[in-house]
């Protein structure tokens, strides 16, 4: 399995890019999301991949998150969702995007996908929901796992430092998520406190979604 190509980017396509490393290139499909993120060519380059494996395909696509990579892996286990409807959605969305949508119920906000309908983006809520608060707790430690990766892990054939991902803001949702799971609030519940919270203060930082989160979960009236 390959997890993770760090190199040289040699050239961009409409839907994936070539990256050599030690001599060899490989072809990774990439969202528009993810390829708007990338540098142009000859600099170097860093993607967690994810391999797709058929009787007559091998294809590998790239993220520049764990997390990212890690809701790729859950679309595609969604009836009716391949690869390229879950670059799609992880395109036009993100990844913390995608989270707050499944978190939330709203099939309207993943059928803005192309090429995903309502009745897909329907399965895709209810068949992920319950997975949804397990993938935003692990959001702070994938983060810092890959911080690790990125600064221990040399670029091949280049000297050059390597582009690195922004810090994904999925970290202060999981943190957030943890701290209401410790007060004795559930799973569901506060994955769907935390998810409005941060789509209502887009870039929060940990205790102002805790805050706001405790005021949607307190009793009305």
């Amino acid at each position: 399995m390959i997890g993770r190509l760090a190199g040289r980017l040699d050239y961009k396509a409409a839907d994936h890019v070539l990256i050599s490393v030690g001599g060899v290139g490989y072809v990774v499909h990439v969202s528009d999301r993810v390829m708007a993120s990338l540098p142009g060519p000859g600099e170097a380059v860093s993607l967690y991949t994810d391999l797709l494996v058929r009787e007559d395909l091998l294809q590998l696509f790239g993220f520049t998150t764990l997390l990212e990579k890690e809701w790729h892996r859950l679309l595609m286990s969604v009836q009716g969702i391949g690869a390229k409807a879950s670059l799609a959605i992880l395109g036009a969305l993100g990844a913390e995007g995608v989270g707050r949508a499944v978190a939330l119920g709203d099939a309207a906000a993943i059928a803005v996908a192309k090429g995903v309908g309502p009745k897909t983006a329907q399965r895709v809520v209810l068949d992920l929901k319950d997975k949804a608060p397990a993938v935003m707790a692990l959001g702070g430690t994938m983060a810092a796992a890959g911080a690790r990766a990125e600064a221990s892990a040399p670029v091949v054939e280049d000297t050059a430092p390597a582009s690195r991902p922004p810090p994904p803001s999925g970290a202060a949702q999981s943190e957030a998520l943890s701290a209401l799971t410790n007060l004795g609030y559930g799973p569901s519940e506060a994955v769907s406190a935390v998810a409005e919270a941060a789509a209502d203060a887009p870039g929060a930082e940990t205790p102002d979604l805790i805050r706001a989160a405790l005021r949607l979960l307190a009793p009305k009236g």
